[in-house]
Protein backbone atom coordinates (compact mmCIF):
# COMPACT_ATOMS: atom_id res chain seq x y z
CA UNK A 1 0.00 0.00 0.00
CA UNK A 2 0.72 3.38 -0.53
CA UNK A 3 2.27 4.78 2.68
CA UNK A 4 4.04 8.50 1.75
CA UNK A 5 4.29 10.51 -1.02
CA UNK A 6 6.73 13.49 -1.17
CA UNK A 7 6.25 16.27 -4.17
CA UNK A 8 8.51 18.95 -5.22
CA UNK A 9 8.26 22.18 -7.78
CA UNK A 10 5.40 19.94 -9.54
CA UNK A 11 3.01 22.26 -11.51
CA UNK A 12 1.24 24.35 -8.82
CA UNK A 13 2.63 22.12 -6.08
CA UNK A 14 5.82 24.04 -4.17
CA UNK A 15 6.22 21.13 -1.70
CA UNK A 16 4.00 18.68 -0.29
CA UNK A 17 4.63 15.70 2.41
CA UNK A 18 1.94 13.60 3.29
CA UNK A 19 1.09 10.14 4.83
CA UNK A 20 -1.46 7.73 3.42
CA UNK A 21 -3.51 5.17 6.03
CA UNK A 22 -5.00 1.78 4.98
CA UNK A 23 -9.11 1.20 4.36
CA UNK A 24 -10.92 4.05 2.51
CA UNK A 25 -9.15 7.52 2.16
CA UNK A 26 -11.37 10.27 0.26
CA UNK A 27 -9.81 13.44 -1.19
CA UNK A 28 -12.11 16.32 -1.88
CA UNK A 29 -11.35 20.16 -2.88
CA UNK A 30 -12.97 22.73 -5.22
CA UNK A 31 -12.34 22.41 -9.26
CA UNK A 32 -9.20 23.66 -10.27
CA UNK A 33 -7.77 23.28 -6.47
CA UNK A 34 -5.11 20.75 -7.80
CA UNK A 35 -6.87 17.13 -7.05
CA UNK A 36 -5.92 16.29 -10.95
CA UNK A 37 -2.09 17.38 -9.87
CA UNK A 38 -1.68 15.31 -7.73
CA UNK A 39 -2.85 12.55 -9.55
CA UNK A 40 -0.78 13.49 -12.29
CA UNK A 41 2.49 13.29 -10.14
CA UNK A 42 1.28 9.96 -9.02
CA UNK A 43 1.56 8.76 -12.61
CA UNK A 44 4.95 10.04 -13.36
CA UNK A 45 5.91 8.27 -10.85
CA UNK A 46 4.87 5.37 -12.05
CA UNK A 47 6.43 5.44 -15.22
CA UNK A 48 4.34 7.88 -17.18
CA UNK A 49 5.23 10.54 -19.58
CA UNK A 50 7.94 12.93 -18.39
CA UNK A 51 7.22 16.93 -19.21
CA UNK A 52 9.52 19.83 -18.53
CA UNK A 53 6.17 22.20 -18.42
CA UNK A 54 5.84 20.30 -15.16
CA UNK A 55 8.42 22.25 -13.30
CA UNK A 56 7.84 24.83 -11.25
CA UNK A 57 9.22 28.45 -13.00
CA UNK A 58 12.61 29.21 -12.01
CA UNK A 59 13.17 25.80 -10.25
CA UNK A 60 16.12 22.98 -11.81
CA UNK A 61 13.74 20.27 -11.65
CA UNK A 62 10.28 18.55 -9.84
CA UNK A 63 10.81 15.26 -7.92
CA UNK A 64 8.04 12.87 -7.01
CA UNK A 65 9.01 10.17 -4.62
CA UNK A 66 6.65 7.56 -2.87
CA UNK A 67 7.26 4.77 -0.43
CA UNK A 68 5.04 1.20 -0.49
CA UNK A 69 4.72 -1.58 1.80
CA UNK A 70 5.54 -4.23 -0.42
CA UNK A 71 4.96 -7.36 2.08
CA UNK A 72 3.53 -10.37 0.59
CA UNK A 73 3.55 -9.15 -2.69
CA UNK A 74 6.03 -11.89 -4.53
CA UNK A 75 8.26 -8.90 -5.76
CA UNK A 76 11.62 -11.07 -4.83
CA UNK A 77 11.90 -11.46 -8.40
CA UNK A 78 11.88 -8.17 -9.75
CA UNK A 79 14.66 -6.47 -7.50
CA UNK A 80 16.46 -9.80 -8.33
CA UNK A 81 16.44 -9.88 -11.90
CA UNK A 82 17.01 -5.99 -12.10
CA UNK A 83 19.48 -6.36 -9.49
CA UNK A 84 18.09 -3.97 -6.87
CA UNK A 85 18.39 -4.07 -3.59
CA UNK A 86 15.44 -5.92 -2.32
CA UNK A 87 13.96 -4.66 1.31
CA UNK A 88 10.62 -7.17 2.24
CA UNK A 89 8.96 -4.44 4.21
CA UNK A 90 9.00 -1.27 2.20
CA UNK A 91 9.93 -0.13 -1.58
CA UNK A 92 10.87 3.82 -2.37
CA UNK A 93 10.52 5.14 -5.94
CA UNK A 94 11.48 8.18 -7.02
CA UNK A 95 11.48 10.42 -10.41
CA UNK A 96 13.19 13.56 -11.34
CA UNK A 97 12.51 15.74 -14.23
CA UNK A 98 14.86 17.88 -15.54
CA UNK A 99 14.78 21.88 -17.43
CA UNK A 100 15.79 19.77 -20.34
CA UNK A 101 12.97 17.43 -20.54
CA UNK A 102 15.00 14.25 -19.42
CA UNK A 103 14.19 12.62 -16.56
CA UNK A 104 15.54 9.95 -13.71
CA UNK A 105 13.87 7.59 -11.77
CA UNK A 106 15.03 5.37 -9.08
CA UNK A 107 13.74 2.42 -7.09
CA UNK A 108 15.61 1.86 -3.22
CA UNK A 109 18.20 4.84 -4.79
CA UNK A 110 18.79 2.43 -7.50
CA UNK A 111 19.16 4.24 -10.73
CA UNK A 112 16.70 2.46 -13.20
CA UNK A 113 14.51 3.28 -16.68
CA UNK A 114 11.07 4.74 -16.47
CA UNK A 115 9.62 1.35 -18.00
CA UNK A 116 10.76 -0.24 -14.36
CA UNK A 117 8.65 1.80 -12.96
CA UNK A 118 5.52 0.78 -15.06
CA UNK A 119 6.39 -2.71 -14.64
CA UNK A 120 6.63 -2.36 -10.63
CA UNK A 121 3.62 0.18 -10.89
CA UNK A 122 1.58 -2.57 -11.80
CA UNK A 123 2.08 -4.55 -9.07
CA UNK A 124 1.45 -1.76 -6.15
CA UNK A 125 -1.34 0.76 -7.63
CA UNK A 126 -4.12 0.84 -9.97
CA UNK A 127 -5.31 4.41 -10.86
CA UNK A 128 -8.75 4.21 -12.26
CA UNK A 129 -9.54 7.63 -14.19
CA UNK A 130 -12.86 8.64 -15.97
CA UNK A 131 -11.78 7.37 -19.06
CA UNK A 132 -10.87 3.60 -17.59
CA UNK A 133 -14.61 3.40 -17.78
CA UNK A 134 -13.99 2.73 -21.33
CA UNK A 135 -12.64 -0.60 -20.79
CA UNK A 136 -15.52 -2.39 -20.41
CA UNK A 137 -15.74 -2.12 -23.98
CA UNK A 138 -12.23 -3.69 -24.46
CA UNK A 139 -12.13 -7.24 -25.12
CA UNK A 140 -8.78 -7.39 -23.75
CA UNK A 141 -10.27 -5.99 -20.37
CA UNK A 142 -12.94 -8.82 -20.51
CA UNK A 143 -10.67 -11.63 -20.96
CA UNK A 144 -8.27 -10.20 -18.00
CA UNK A 145 -11.29 -9.65 -15.40
CA UNK A 146 -12.62 -13.81 -16.55
CA UNK A 147 -9.29 -14.91 -16.14
CA UNK A 148 -8.65 -13.68 -12.36
CA UNK A 149 -12.26 -15.01 -11.61
CA UNK A 150 -11.00 -18.29 -13.07
CA UNK A 151 -8.02 -18.27 -11.25
CA UNK A 152 -5.81 -19.92 -13.28
CA UNK A 153 -2.85 -17.78 -14.25
CA UNK A 154 -0.73 -20.65 -14.65
CA UNK A 155 -3.22 -22.19 -17.43
CA UNK A 156 -2.56 -18.27 -18.72
CA UNK A 157 0.73 -18.13 -18.63
CA UNK A 158 1.46 -21.76 -19.89
CA UNK A 159 -0.96 -20.51 -23.37
CA UNK A 160 1.00 -17.17 -23.79
CA UNK A 161 4.18 -19.50 -23.70
CA UNK A 162 2.98 -21.83 -26.15
CA UNK A 163 1.39 -18.74 -28.56
CA UNK A 164 4.95 -17.26 -28.45
CA UNK A 165 6.42 -20.70 -29.09
CA UNK A 166 4.40 -21.75 -32.19
CA UNK A 167 4.42 -18.18 -33.59
CA UNK A 168 8.14 -18.31 -33.78
CA UNK A 169 8.22 -21.73 -35.32
CA UNK A 170 5.38 -20.90 -37.75
CA UNK A 171 8.01 -17.71 -38.91
CA UNK A 172 11.12 -20.19 -39.10
CA UNK A 173 8.54 -22.54 -41.46
CA UNK A 174 7.70 -19.54 -43.13
CA UNK A 175 11.20 -18.50 -43.95
CA UNK A 176 12.52 -22.06 -45.20
CA UNK A 177 9.37 -21.94 -47.69
CA UNK A 178 10.97 -18.31 -48.63
CA UNK A 179 14.25 -20.33 -48.63
CA UNK A 180 12.73 -23.17 -50.62
CA UNK A 181 11.01 -21.09 -53.44
CA UNK A 182 14.21 -18.83 -53.86
CA UNK A 183 16.40 -21.30 -53.75
CA UNK A 184 14.74 -23.21 -56.83
CA UNK A 185 14.89 -19.92 -58.69
CA UNK A 186 18.61 -20.05 -57.54
CA UNK A 187 19.42 -23.66 -58.16
CA UNK A 188 20.04 -23.36 -61.81
CA UNK A 189 23.07 -20.94 -61.60
CA UNK A 190 24.35 -21.47 -58.30
CA UNK A 191 24.80 -24.97 -60.22
CA UNK A 192 25.93 -23.49 -63.53
CA UNK A 193 28.61 -21.58 -61.21
CA UNK A 194 29.97 -24.58 -59.19
CA UNK A 195 30.54 -26.33 -62.94
CA UNK A 196 32.53 -23.64 -64.03
CA UNK A 197 34.85 -23.28 -61.19
CA UNK A 198 35.12 -27.51 -60.83
CA UNK A 199 35.67 -27.95 -64.59
CA UNK A 200 38.82 -25.87 -64.67
CA UNK A 201 40.43 -27.98 -62.29
CA UNK A 202 42.36 -25.50 -60.64
CA UNK A 203 45.42 -26.10 -57.94
CA UNK A 204 45.67 -23.73 -55.45
CA UNK A 205 49.68 -22.62 -56.57
CA UNK A 206 48.93 -23.06 -60.77
CA UNK A 207 48.86 -19.38 -60.86
CA UNK A 208 52.25 -17.83 -59.78
CA UNK A 209 53.74 -20.56 -62.02
CA UNK A 210 52.15 -20.05 -64.84
CA UNK A 211 52.79 -16.03 -64.05
CA UNK A 212 56.31 -16.83 -64.25
CA UNK A 213 56.04 -18.79 -67.20
CA UNK A 214 53.84 -17.04 -69.38
CA UNK A 215 56.32 -13.74 -68.60
CA UNK A 216 59.38 -16.12 -69.78
CA UNK A 217 57.51 -17.51 -73.16
CA UNK A 218 56.32 -14.01 -73.74
CA UNK A 219 60.45 -12.71 -73.46
CA UNK A 220 62.00 -15.90 -74.75
CA UNK A 221 63.88 -14.35 -77.74
CA UNK A 222 64.87 -11.44 -76.44
CA UNK A 223 66.48 -13.91 -73.22
CA UNK A 224 68.16 -16.14 -75.71
CA UNK A 225 69.79 -13.20 -77.56
CA UNK A 226 70.90 -11.86 -74.24
CA UNK A 227 72.40 -15.44 -73.60
CA UNK A 228 73.83 -15.52 -77.00
CA UNK A 229 75.44 -11.90 -76.69
CA UNK A 230 76.80 -12.69 -73.31
CA UNK A 231 78.75 -16.39 -74.19
CA UNK A 232 80.36 -14.25 -77.51
CA UNK A 233 81.97 -11.85 -74.49
CA UNK A 234 82.90 -14.26 -72.93
CA UNK A 235 84.87 -16.50 -75.76
CA UNK A 236 85.70 -14.20 -78.88
CA UNK A 237 87.17 -16.04 -81.75
CA UNK A 238 90.45 -14.75 -81.23
CA UNK A 239 90.87 -15.81 -77.39
CA UNK A 240 88.54 -16.55 -75.09
CA UNK A 241 88.32 -14.94 -71.35
CA UNK A 242 89.58 -18.04 -69.86
CA UNK A 243 92.71 -18.36 -71.50
CA UNK A 244 93.39 -14.30 -71.31
CA UNK A 245 93.06 -15.29 -67.42
CA UNK A 246 94.97 -18.52 -67.37
CA UNK A 247 97.56 -16.35 -69.10
CA UNK A 248 97.45 -13.72 -66.70
CA UNK A 249 98.25 -16.10 -63.99
CA UNK A 250 101.28 -17.55 -66.08
CA UNK A 251 102.88 -14.53 -66.46
CA UNK A 252 102.45 -13.31 -62.32
CA UNK A 253 103.28 -16.94 -61.67
CA UNK A 254 106.79 -16.87 -63.51
CA UNK A 255 107.63 -13.53 -62.05
CA UNK A 256 106.88 -15.47 -58.36
CA UNK A 257 110.93 -15.76 -57.08
CA UNK A 258 111.29 -12.50 -57.24
CA UNK A 259 108.13 -11.06 -56.35
CA UNK A 260 106.43 -13.58 -53.92
CA UNK A 261 102.97 -11.64 -54.10
CA UNK A 262 102.54 -12.26 -57.28
CA UNK A 263 101.70 -16.02 -56.38
CA UNK A 264 98.46 -15.00 -54.97
CA UNK A 265 97.60 -12.90 -57.46
CA UNK A 266 98.39 -15.82 -59.84
CA UNK A 267 96.11 -17.92 -57.52
CA UNK A 268 92.88 -15.81 -56.98
CA UNK A 269 93.38 -15.09 -61.35
CA UNK A 270 93.16 -19.44 -61.67
CA UNK A 271 90.18 -19.22 -59.28
CA UNK A 272 88.27 -16.58 -61.22
CA UNK A 273 88.98 -18.41 -64.66
CA UNK A 274 87.37 -21.61 -63.23
CA UNK A 275 84.11 -19.81 -62.26
CA UNK A 276 84.13 -17.58 -65.62
CA UNK A 277 84.28 -20.90 -67.19
CA UNK A 278 81.48 -22.19 -64.97
CA UNK A 279 79.39 -19.08 -65.76
CA UNK A 280 80.42 -19.54 -69.93
CA UNK A 281 79.45 -23.56 -69.59
CA UNK A 282 75.97 -22.23 -67.59
CA UNK A 283 75.18 -19.69 -70.26
CA UNK A 284 75.86 -21.94 -72.83
CA UNK A 285 73.62 -24.42 -71.51
CA UNK A 286 71.05 -21.79 -70.68
CA UNK A 287 70.87 -20.25 -74.49
CA UNK A 288 70.34 -23.94 -75.73
CA UNK A 289 67.66 -24.66 -73.07
CA UNK A 290 65.06 -21.82 -73.67
CA UNK A 291 62.92 -21.99 -76.57
CA UNK A 292 60.15 -19.88 -77.90
CA UNK A 293 57.44 -21.88 -77.67
CA UNK A 294 54.32 -20.24 -78.96
CA UNK A 295 51.94 -23.06 -79.06
CA UNK A 296 52.65 -23.19 -74.66
CA UNK A 297 52.73 -19.67 -74.32
CA UNK A 298 48.79 -19.53 -75.93
CA UNK A 299 48.59 -22.32 -73.77
CA UNK A 300 49.95 -20.64 -70.73
CA UNK A 301 47.74 -17.33 -71.61
CA UNK A 302 44.45 -19.39 -72.07
CA UNK A 303 44.75 -20.71 -68.85
CA UNK A 304 45.33 -17.84 -67.14
CA UNK A 305 42.51 -15.60 -68.62
CA UNK A 306 40.16 -18.64 -67.30
CA UNK A 307 41.96 -18.01 -63.67
CA UNK A 308 41.51 -14.43 -63.78
CA UNK A 309 37.89 -14.65 -65.57
CA UNK A 310 37.04 -16.83 -62.43
CA UNK A 311 38.82 -14.57 -60.11
CA UNK A 312 36.87 -11.27 -61.38
CA UNK A 313 33.48 -12.79 -61.53
CA UNK A 314 33.99 -14.10 -58.05
CA UNK A 315 35.57 -10.97 -56.75
CA UNK A 316 38.44 -13.11 -55.38
CA UNK A 317 42.35 -11.98 -55.89
CA UNK A 318 43.45 -16.00 -55.49
CA UNK A 319 42.77 -19.67 -56.80
CA UNK A 320 42.37 -20.23 -53.15
CA UNK A 321 39.67 -17.36 -52.64
CA UNK A 322 37.81 -19.14 -55.88
CA UNK A 323 38.36 -22.83 -54.11
CA UNK A 324 36.70 -21.46 -50.98
CA UNK A 325 33.72 -20.12 -52.89
CA UNK A 326 33.16 -22.86 -54.60
CA UNK A 327 32.66 -25.32 -51.48
CA UNK A 328 30.40 -22.10 -50.54
CA UNK A 329 28.32 -22.91 -53.37
CA UNK A 330 28.64 -26.27 -53.23
CA UNK A 331 26.86 -25.96 -49.12
CA UNK A 332 24.42 -24.06 -50.46
CA UNK A 333 23.39 -26.34 -52.88
CA UNK A 334 23.35 -28.88 -50.64
CA UNK A 335 21.20 -27.25 -48.05
CA UNK A 336 18.96 -26.47 -51.12
CA UNK A 337 18.43 -29.94 -51.87
CA UNK A 338 17.89 -30.91 -48.48
CA UNK A 339 15.53 -27.86 -46.83
CA UNK A 340 12.62 -29.60 -48.26
CA UNK A 341 13.31 -32.45 -45.44
CA UNK A 342 13.72 -29.16 -43.13
CA UNK A 343 10.14 -28.24 -44.49
CA UNK A 344 8.55 -31.27 -43.34
CA UNK A 345 10.02 -31.19 -40.37
CA UNK A 346 9.08 -27.71 -39.33
CA UNK A 347 5.60 -28.83 -40.42
CA UNK A 348 5.13 -31.26 -37.87
CA UNK A 349 6.98 -29.09 -35.56
CA UNK A 350 4.36 -26.27 -35.92
CA UNK A 351 1.19 -28.71 -36.13
CA UNK A 352 2.35 -30.22 -32.83
CA UNK A 353 2.73 -26.94 -31.69
CA UNK A 354 -0.46 -25.55 -33.03
CA UNK A 355 -2.41 -28.89 -31.20
CA UNK A 356 -1.13 -28.16 -27.85
CA UNK A 357 -1.97 -24.36 -28.16
CA UNK A 358 -5.50 -25.07 -28.82
CA UNK A 359 -6.17 -27.96 -26.70
CA UNK A 360 -4.93 -25.57 -24.16
CA UNK A 361 -7.03 -22.74 -25.60
CA UNK A 362 -10.16 -24.62 -25.22
CA UNK A 363 -9.10 -25.29 -21.52
CA UNK A 364 -9.12 -21.67 -21.38
CA UNK A 365 -12.20 -21.08 -22.66
CA UNK A 366 -14.37 -23.49 -21.07
CA UNK A 367 -12.69 -22.06 -17.46
CA UNK A 368 -13.47 -18.20 -18.89
CA UNK A 369 -16.89 -19.53 -19.70
CA UNK A 370 -18.00 -20.89 -16.49
CA UNK A 371 -15.79 -17.74 -14.53
CA UNK A 372 -18.56 -15.89 -16.87
CA UNK A 373 -21.72 -17.44 -14.77
CA UNK A 374 -19.65 -16.43 -11.96
CA UNK A 375 -19.18 -12.67 -12.88
CA UNK A 376 -22.74 -12.28 -14.28
CA UNK A 377 -24.22 -13.21 -10.82
CA UNK A 378 -21.80 -11.28 -8.72
CA UNK A 379 -22.29 -8.07 -11.06
CA UNK A 380 -25.93 -8.31 -11.13
CA UNK A 381 -25.66 -8.27 -7.08
CA UNK A 382 -23.24 -5.26 -7.09
CA UNK A 383 -25.08 -3.56 -9.32
CA UNK A 384 -28.41 -4.23 -7.39
CA UNK A 385 -27.10 -2.42 -4.67
CA UNK A 386 -25.89 0.47 -6.98
CA UNK A 387 -29.35 1.26 -8.26
CA UNK A 388 -30.20 -0.97 -11.14
CA UNK A 389 -31.98 -3.95 -10.15
CA UNK A 390 -33.13 -5.26 -13.40
CA UNK A 391 -29.61 -4.95 -15.21
CA UNK A 392 -29.36 -8.41 -17.00
CA UNK A 393 -26.07 -8.78 -18.16
CA UNK A 394 -24.11 -11.85 -20.51
CA UNK A 395 -20.78 -12.28 -20.70
CA UNK A 396 -20.60 -13.45 -24.60
CA UNK A 397 -18.00 -15.72 -25.68
CA UNK A 398 -17.53 -17.48 -29.18
CA UNK A 399 -14.71 -18.62 -30.90
CA UNK A 400 -12.04 -16.54 -32.56
CA UNK A 401 -11.40 -16.76 -36.34
CA UNK A 402 -7.21 -18.09 -35.37
CA UNK A 403 -6.43 -17.83 -31.59
CA UNK A 404 -4.47 -14.41 -30.39
CA UNK A 405 -1.93 -14.12 -27.93
CA UNK A 406 -5.35 -14.48 -25.55
CA UNK A 407 -6.49 -17.47 -26.27
CA UNK A 408 -9.33 -18.58 -29.01
CA UNK A 409 -12.05 -16.26 -27.50
CA UNK A 410 -13.86 -13.47 -28.70
CA UNK A 411 -15.96 -11.66 -25.85
CA UNK A 412 -18.94 -9.32 -26.13
CA UNK A 413 -20.45 -7.95 -22.54
CA UNK A 414 -24.30 -7.55 -23.28
CA UNK A 415 -26.37 -5.86 -21.36
CA UNK A 416 -29.68 -4.58 -20.47
CA UNK A 417 -30.66 -1.67 -17.33
CA UNK A 418 -34.25 -2.09 -17.68
CA UNK A 419 -36.92 -4.73 -18.12
CA UNK A 420 -37.95 -5.85 -21.28
CA UNK A 421 -34.97 -4.69 -22.93
CA UNK A 422 -33.11 -6.85 -24.83
CA UNK A 423 -29.41 -7.67 -24.17
CA UNK A 424 -26.93 -5.68 -26.64
CA UNK A 425 -23.75 -4.58 -26.73
CA UNK A 426 -22.75 -2.21 -23.50
CA UNK A 427 -21.01 0.16 -25.41
CA UNK A 428 -24.10 0.66 -27.59
CA UNK A 429 -26.58 1.21 -25.03
CA UNK A 430 -24.89 2.39 -21.47
CA UNK A 431 -24.91 5.59 -20.03
CA UNK A 432 -22.08 7.28 -18.54
CA UNK A 433 -23.50 6.80 -15.03
CA UNK A 434 -24.19 2.99 -15.78
CA UNK A 435 -21.01 2.52 -17.27
CA UNK A 436 -19.55 3.66 -14.30
CA UNK A 437 -21.42 1.71 -11.87
CA UNK A 438 -20.28 -1.28 -13.73
CA UNK A 439 -16.37 -0.08 -13.45
CA UNK A 440 -16.87 0.37 -10.24
CA UNK A 441 -18.55 -3.52 -9.23
CA UNK A 442 -16.11 -5.20 -11.69
CA UNK A 443 -13.10 -3.28 -9.41
CA UNK A 444 -14.51 -5.07 -6.36
CA UNK A 445 -14.91 -8.49 -8.05
CA UNK A 446 -11.38 -8.13 -8.69
CA UNK A 447 -10.03 -6.58 -5.49
CA UNK A 448 -11.34 -9.64 -3.64
CA UNK A 449 -9.28 -12.32 -6.02
CA UNK A 450 -5.93 -10.26 -6.25
CA UNK A 451 -3.26 -9.03 -3.91
CA UNK A 452 -3.37 -5.48 -5.83
CA UNK A 453 -2.90 -2.83 -2.50
CA UNK A 454 -3.62 0.46 -3.55
CA UNK A 455 -6.90 1.25 -5.70
CA UNK A 456 -6.92 5.18 -6.85
CA UNK A 457 -10.38 6.65 -8.05
CA UNK A 458 -10.64 9.37 -9.46
CA UNK A 459 -13.98 10.54 -9.89
CA UNK A 460 -15.51 7.79 -10.99
CA UNK A 461 -18.69 9.29 -9.59
CA UNK A 462 -19.07 11.38 -12.54
CA UNK A 463 -22.87 11.07 -13.64
CA UNK A 464 -24.20 9.76 -10.40
CA UNK A 465 -25.61 11.86 -7.81
CA UNK A 466 -27.97 11.85 -4.36
CA UNK A 467 -28.42 7.76 -3.53
CA UNK A 468 -26.24 6.59 -6.42
CA UNK A 469 -23.37 7.75 -4.80
CA UNK A 470 -24.20 6.59 -1.24
CA UNK A 471 -24.40 3.52 -2.73
CA UNK A 472 -21.10 3.63 -5.04
CA UNK A 473 -19.36 4.81 -1.49
CA UNK A 474 -20.96 1.29 0.40
CA UNK A 475 -19.41 -0.45 -2.72
CA UNK A 476 -15.85 1.03 -2.35
CA UNK A 477 -16.01 0.79 1.45
CA UNK A 478 -16.32 -2.84 0.70
CA UNK A 479 -13.46 -3.11 -1.59
CA UNK A 480 -11.36 -1.03 1.24
CA UNK A 481 -11.90 -4.05 3.34
CA UNK A 482 -8.99 -5.64 0.94
CA UNK A 483 -6.98 -3.20 -0.02
CA UNK A 484 -6.02 0.39 0.27
CA UNK A 485 -8.79 2.78 -1.75
CA UNK A 486 -8.14 6.43 -2.21
CA UNK A 487 -11.23 8.18 -4.12
CA UNK A 488 -10.91 11.57 -5.49
CA UNK A 489 -14.80 12.88 -5.40
CA UNK A 490 -16.92 15.83 -5.65
CA UNK A 491 -19.88 14.09 -3.82
CA UNK A 492 -20.61 14.54 -0.12
CA UNK A 493 -22.13 10.76 0.06
CA UNK A 494 -18.63 9.32 -0.94
CA UNK A 495 -16.49 11.78 1.12
CA UNK A 496 -18.56 10.73 4.32
CA UNK A 497 -18.14 7.10 3.65
CA UNK A 498 -14.00 7.71 3.79
CA UNK A 499 -12.17 6.32 7.22
CA UNK A 500 -9.76 9.18 6.21
CA UNK A 501 -10.13 12.37 3.98
CA UNK A 502 -7.83 14.79 2.89
CA UNK A 503 -8.33 18.31 1.58
CA UNK A 504 -6.41 19.59 -1.85
CA UNK A 505 -6.73 23.39 -1.51
CA UNK A 506 -4.99 26.11 -3.75
CA UNK A 507 -4.00 30.04 -2.13
CA UNK A 508 -2.12 32.96 -3.62
CA UNK A 509 0.73 33.84 -1.62
CA UNK A 510 3.17 36.73 -2.48
CA UNK A 511 2.21 36.46 -6.40
CA UNK A 512 2.25 32.69 -6.67
CA UNK A 513 -0.49 30.08 -6.61
CA UNK A 514 0.14 27.10 -5.26
CA UNK A 515 -2.04 23.77 -4.25
CA UNK A 516 -1.90 22.35 -0.38
CA UNK A 517 -3.36 18.81 0.63
CA UNK A 518 -3.83 18.36 4.28
CA UNK A 519 -5.66 15.42 6.29
CA UNK A 520 -8.57 16.60 8.08
CA UNK A 521 -9.77 16.48 12.03
CA UNK A 522 -13.28 14.95 12.58
CA UNK A 523 -14.73 18.42 12.59
CA UNK A 524 -12.75 19.80 9.85
CA UNK A 525 -14.49 16.78 7.81
CA UNK A 526 -17.84 18.06 9.28
CA UNK A 527 -16.86 21.36 7.73
CA UNK A 528 -15.82 19.95 4.50
CA UNK A 529 -18.59 17.75 3.76
CA UNK A 530 -21.34 20.72 5.30
CA UNK A 531 -19.38 22.88 2.30
CA UNK A 532 -20.02 20.45 -0.21
CA UNK A 533 -23.60 20.27 0.69
CA UNK A 534 -24.53 23.23 0.95
CA UNK A 535 -21.91 25.30 -1.15
CA UNK A 536 -19.46 27.98 0.06
CA UNK A 537 -22.12 28.94 2.72
CA UNK A 538 -22.03 27.11 5.84
CA UNK A 539 -25.52 26.87 7.47
CA UNK A 540 -26.51 24.79 10.52
CA UNK A 541 -28.53 22.64 8.46
CA UNK A 542 -25.48 21.67 6.24
CA UNK A 543 -23.61 20.73 9.12
CA UNK A 544 -26.25 19.12 10.92
CA UNK A 545 -26.25 17.33 7.20
CA UNK A 546 -23.19 16.33 6.89
CA UNK A 547 -23.14 14.93 10.80
CA UNK A 548 -25.76 12.61 9.49
CA UNK A 549 -24.01 11.44 6.48
CA UNK A 550 -21.03 11.02 8.63
CA UNK A 551 -22.89 8.78 11.27
CA UNK A 552 -24.42 6.36 8.67
CA UNK A 553 -20.91 5.30 7.21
Amino acid sequence: MLHHLTISHYALIEHLDIDFNSGFTVITGQTGAGKSIMLGALNLLLGGRADAKSIQSGEKKCTVEASFNIENLGLESFFARNDIDFDATDCIIRREVLQSGKSRAFINDTPVPAAKLKEIGASLIDIHSQHQNLLIRNEHFLIDTLDIIAAHPQAVSDYKCLYGQCKQAEQVLSQLQERSIKGRTDQEYLTFQLNQIDEAQLQPEEQDALENEQHLLAHAEDIKQAFYQAKGLLNTDEMSLSQNLRQAAETLEAISDNYPEATDLAERLRSVRIEVEDIEAEVESKAEDIEYDPQRLNYVEERLNIIYELEQKHNATTIADVLDIAEKLRLELDSIENIEEDIKKQQAEVERLRALRNKLAAQLSKERKAAAKIMEQELIKVLTTLGMPNARMEMQITPRTAPDVSGNDNVIFLFSANKNVPLQDVSAIASGGEIARMMLALKSLIAKRTNLPTIVFDEIDTGVSGTMAECMAQVMQGISANCQVICITHLPQIAARGAHHMLVYKEDSEGFTRSHIIPLTQAQRVEEIAHMLSGSELTDAAIDNAKALMAQA
